[in-house]
């Protein structure tokens, strides 16, 4: 039996992914990367805002179609959308063949052989694998990897208590549940054994890491732990909630050199007005002293953030403000999300909800000045050297592609170095020292530098 695995939406659900196909594997199954072979298709679905679950429900017809062609015996789709939306799913999808909610991963083979099972017979009903949200999957499953092999993501923690009114997370994946220290460690060695160098940590909410197993905070600890592995050499943090963000943390960040200097913060916007509405627990004011205190602790730290246009409410006054705080602050790496009413959220029953055409007209607004900021920062860049990890090479056009610690794969930019000083040849995941020649709005090109320049 040949298992075609389509993996939609985030890093987090990357994960699980990389879990299932792992028990898949171990249990004999083919795996293709061809629809087309497959004899069953798995989908990871997204729901976590409408553009994320039209492209999960697109992509569930689409593959679906495949079953008219006779080769294709069973459909399955696995994470948000399953777990949001099953009965939906059951009524408006006749294609599909099972659902496995996000907490239910680990029994998709039994999904499977029950599909089997049952294959002689006429189906009556979809199959569904649900657990209670409430329970951490089992996280000492090994990964199958998908990412090129040099670079992976350690999800710490699943869930969240943030409750943001707009956000419909804590109702998919439950309530904020840390995975025990050893076992990450276990699994970062694991990886680190198979060539990973760089650890990308993720969770909803990384910083909150070890309260409730703990009783405190515990993410530096961690990452203490973590530095210690052999063959690890990047570690990078995303998704730090601002207002969670202690000095024992930031002094980790500053003193342990295989952390990244580089934070993403999703702050979603500047108005405490917005910020209070949005159930968010921090001030403008709070952010600025936040931001100005990890520039002074650790000067070269690459800082990005996601923000929200449109959110209920919000006035042409808060988008100037809103403007205004992003050109103080200068973010080396800015996204923004248009927002996006979800049923069973408190911000999708507001009354001043915002047209769909001024939330897209902010957004547009906000990035194009963040493209004239962000090729301001990168210009200041030329000159600087780096060290950078190969991602792959482009021949016709004569470049090595690479990233700087301030580039996390997938979401910022690259450097493209020339390969006609490159003695010998780069494999991905290679590192080297790079001497930053020019600057886009986004990436940067470079050359390689001699020892003893790179040692000045």
């Amino acid at each position: 039996m040949k298992i075609h695995f389509i993996s939609l939406g985030c890093d987090k659900n990357l994960v699980d992914s990389e879990q299932m196909l792992s028990i898949l594997y171990g249990k004999g199954y083919e795996l293709t990367d061809d629809d087309r072979e497959a004899d069953i298709i798995i989908i990871n679905s997204c729901c976590f805002i409408n553009d994320a679950k039209e492209e999960s429900i697109n992509t569930i017809i689409e593959e679906g179609r495949l079953k008219e062609e006779g080769r294709l015996k069973f459909l399955i789709v696995a994470g948000c959308l399953a777990e949001r939306y099953s009965e939906e799913i059951e009524k408006e999808l006749p294609e599909v063949d099972a659902v496995v909610g996000t907490t239910a991963f680990d029994g998709i083979a039994d999904v499977i052989d029950r599909l089997l099972e049952d294959s002689g017979e006429e189906k009556e009903s979809l199959v569904k694998m649900k657990k209670d949200t409430g329970i951490l999957m089992n996280p000492e499953v090994e990964r199958f990897i998908t990412t090129p092999g040099h670079y992976e993501y350690l999800k710490i923690a699943e869930g969240c208590d943030k409750n943001c009114a707009y956000c419909i997370i804590p109702k998919i994946r439950g309530h904020f549940r840390s995975i025990p220290m050893e076992r990450l460690v276990s699994d970062a060695e694991r990886l680190a054994e198979k060539g990973v160098k760089e650890l990308i940590l993720v969770a909803q909410e990384t910083t909150l890491y070890g309260r409730d197993l703990y009783g405190k905070k515990m993410l530096p600890e961690l990452l203490r732990r973590l530095c210690r592995i052999d063959g690890i050499e990047w570690i990078r943090l995303l998704y730090c909630y601002p207002e969670e963000i202690d000095d024992d943390l930031i002094e980790v960040i500053r003193d342990e050199k295989k952390i990244c200097h580089y934070l993403d913060l999703p702050i979603q916007h500047c108005s405490d007005r917005i910020l209070k509405r949005m159930g968010r627990r921090t001030t403008g004011e709070d952010i600025v002293n936040l931001i100005g205190k990890l520039r002074k602790e650790i000067p070269d730290i690459a800082l990005r953030t996601t923000l929200i246009t449109g959110f209920p409410g919000e006035s042409d006054e808060d988008q100037e403000k809103l403007k205004g705080f992003i050109k103080e602050i200068g973010f080396d790496r800015l996204g923004v999300f248009t927002y996006s009413p979800e049923e069973g959220t408190r911000a999708a029953a507001f009354e001043d909800q915002t047209e769909e055409e001024l939330k897209e007209k902010r957004r547009d607004e906000i990035m194009s000045l963040q493209q004239e900021i962000s090729l301001s920062v990168q210009k200041t860049r030329v000159g600087e050297i780096y060290d950078c990890i190969i991602e792959g090479r482009i021949p016709e056009e004569h470049v090595y592609v690479g990233r700087t610690y301030r580039d996390a794969p997938n979401v910022d930019g690259y450097i493209f170095i020339d390969d006609g000083k490159i003695r010998g040849e780069l494999m991905t995941g290679d590192m080297l020292k790079v001497k930053v020649t020019g600057a886009s709005e986004y990436d940067l090109e470079g050359e390689p530098v001699e020892i003893n320049e790179s040692a000045k």
